[in-house]
């Protein structure tokens, strides 16, 4: 059996209410759905999705920050 991996997830909720899902270790990986618990569950197939492609390039996830400008 394969071990789990994990992957850093950034959730944010856009001006018309929708949640937004994106993998900054995984370009291009990302979804949205109507609640939270939506977008976890659209998440997690869009990461499955995209490993199942083995020409996808994957990063290495290094630090989310806050910048004030």
């Amino acid at each position: 059996m394969a071990a789990n991996v994990d992957y850093m997830v950034v959730i944010e909720q856009d001006e018309e209410g929708w949640f937004v899902a994106t993998v900054p270790s995984l370009p291009g990986c990302h979804t949205q759905g109507g609640s939270i618990d939506e977008v976890r569950g659209r998440i997690r197939e869009a990461i499955e999705a995209y490993l199942g492609d083995e020409e996808a390039p994957a990063s290495k996830f290094v630090a989310l920050e806050r910048i004030a400008v």
